[in-house]
């Protein structure tokens, strides 16, 4: 039975609390084998075990099999019960896949994008642009590999669309790896160049010319594989004719 007082009382405007995530222990595991393994550190092949990882880490073993079981499913691990877990080989197949994917998914993001544009999206684009200039002059590899993700995952934000980086993550693992391989300094500049092609484009809304610069940008995967292919076969796996 609801009393008269009930009845009276009013809510308030209350503000919403938000709530920080905090990486689990699981999560900096994921994260550490990842990179290791985007770097060469861990090159395709090498095998891993839980035991190990959790005894050089100070974890037990819970958090690094669920770490284990993410990186397998974004296919840098290859886990068999039998005879143990190998970082796995890199499937060309699998990289033109996803260079697919991000074309089909990106090139819609960025032509949203170019009329979705704000201040704000604008300046920042223009400060992960400098970090990456930043990175190029320093040849940091994996400073500037971070920066590229963080560009290219603010442009979805931009098109009111993060849910499709979310969505690529679970599709480009082998792609991220090629790009790793050849992010020499040369290869820094020409996806710097490219990327500030694209921020022109996105800031002009010209959709066309945003569409033409990040089909080039995405395609250039397929030279870096034949040059890495020539250098090193034995880390890829055999592409589907």
């Amino acid at each position: 039975m609801v009393t008269s007082k009930q009845q009276n009382e009013t809510m308030l405007p209350l503000p919403t609390i938000t709530q920080i995530p905090q990486p689990t222990v699981a999560d900096q595991v994921f994260d550490a084998l990842r990179r290791r393994i985007l770097s060469l550190e861990l090159p395709p092949s090498t095998k891993i075990s839980e035991a190990e990882v959790a005894r050089q880490m100070g974890v037990s073993r819970q958090p690094v099999r669920e770490a284990f079981k993410r990186l397998a499913k974004l296919g840098f691990l290859m886990i068999r019960p039998q005879s143990g877990t190998t970082v796995s080989l890199i499937s060309e197949d699998a990289v033109l896949r996803a260079r697919f994917i991000r074309t089909a998914l990106e090139v819609k993001t960025c032509r949203t994008a170019c009329r979705t544009l704000t201040d704000s999206g604008r300046d920042s684009l223009a400060a992960l642009i400098d970090v990456q200039k930043e990175a190029v002059s320093k040849a940091d590899r994996t400073g500037f590999h971070d920066a590229d993700e963080a560009f290219h995952r603010e442009i979805c934000i931009i098109a009111g669309v993060e849910y499709v980086w979310d969505l690529l993550q679970e599709t480009k693992a082998h792609m991220d790896r090629i790009r790793m391989l050849s992010l020499d300094s040369s290869l820094q500049k020409i996806a710097l160049q490219e990327h500030i092609d694209l921020f022109d484009a996105i800031i002009s809304n010209n959709p066309d010319e945003a569409e033409r610069v990040l089909d080039l940008h995405l395609s250039r995967i397929l030279i870096l594989i034949a040059d890495l292919k020539a250098k090193d076969h034995s880390y890829f796996t055999e592409a589907n004719v």
